[in-house]
């Protein structure tokens, strides 16, 4: 592990080294999927959350082990259902009997007290308990009983959701969806694909990660990627993009006007500027470009835009209205 006392170009590439021995972990395991592994990654490093859409069968659980076979942390899976209660996941205070006799309540952790939880089908689980997860996602800590529970470093939520059946889902609320870094929508597997699948699945093979990296060298890799420099205009335009998915803003275009009913909040911005820094470091560079930002921009923002009745009943997806923003709003 290269010295935090390093230069910037050392520290630098020796990250970009690092990242790439994670990503060929993961692929021994995961076949095809290079942009949504990148993204996965991109959530791990700047200390965000993922949200995985995609129709079953497509890998989305299996990725979300792998990675946290190839990482030295802690790991807990939930799997959501209408019947799955807040203490469920958080825990609750019980009443334990101690050697002397005496009577007292002890906190009992649940699955989330992990650094890698993966939240399965999260959407069908009800509002009360999605919303279990919102303080552990911001704050990265549980209040139980007047009581702050701290969540161990780095603390990594990766859910998952099915966008096609919707009988027994829930909708996430926009306050929750706000809190995922990136939302990645999962491609169908291409003929290629499905043949190497079936060659690893159907055959005496069981590839499985090793693990070449611990929460200490995670935690390192966060602070590198804070220190890449973000200039005045590309900063300024990262805002305006924002600002742009707001109908009835000075920078709103005439798809946002027509299709948008509330844009993306501050905490998108942040996003944006974070996610570009660390695809500067992977491209070799100290400094985020313009083509960075736009390069993250979809799944940045995606989940943070609600669509209104005309874009619904016209069948227009966010991604499409968030592509014309990008044609429209220039980078100076």
């Amino acid at each position: 592990m290269i010295a935090a006392t390093a230069p910037m170009p050392e520290r630098a590439a020796e990250f970009r080294k690092r990242f790439a021995a994670l990503e060929a972990e993961i692929g021994k395991v995961i076949v095809g999927q290079p942009e949504i592994v990148r993204g996965v990654l991109t959530c791990l490093f700047v200390g965000g959350h993922t949200l995985l859409e995609g129709v079953p069968g497509l890998g989305k659980t299996l990725l979300v082990r792998t990675l946290a076979n190839a990482l030295d942390l802690k790991f807990s899976r939930v799997q959501f259902t209408p019947d799955l209660m807040p203490s469920d996941i958080i825990g609750t205070n019980i009443i334990s009997e101690s050697s002397d006799g005496k009577r007292e309540f002890r906190f009992q952790s649940g699955p989330l007290f992990a650094q890698i939880v993966l939240a399965d089908e999260i959407n069908r689980a009800t509002p009360k308990t999605q919303s279990a997860l919102l303080e552990a996602m911001q704050e990265h800590s549980v209040t139980i009983g007047g009581t702050t529970h701290k969540l161990e470093e780095p603390f990594f939520v990766l859910a998952t959701q099915n966008p096609i059946e919707q009988e027994g889902t829930y909708p996430l609320p926009e306050a929750q969806l706000d809190r995922f870094f990136f939302k990645l929508t999962v491609p169908f597997t291409t003929r290629e694909e499905l043949n190497a699948i079936l060659n690893r699945t159907t055959r005496n093979e069981s590839p499985k990660a090793e693990k070449v990296m611990d929460a200490a060298e995670i935690q390192t890799w966060q602070q590198l990627v804070r220190e890449v420099i973000v200039a005045a205009p590309v900063q300024d335009y990262a805002i305006r993009l924002l600002l742009a998915t707001h109908p009835n803003n000075e920078y709103a275009t005439a798809d946002t006007n027509r299709f948008l009913r509330a844009g993306g909040s501050p905490r998108g911005a942040q996003t944006l500027i974070l996610a570009s820094k660390l695809r500067a470091l992977l491209e070799g560079r100290f400094n985020v470009s313009f083509e960075d930002v736009r390069k993250v921009y979809l799944p940045a923002m995606r989940h943070r835009i609600l669509l209104n009745f005309e874009a619904q009943a016209e069948n227009v997806s966010p991604d499409a209205v968030l592509a014309s923003i990008l044609n429209e709003v220039k980078e100076a």
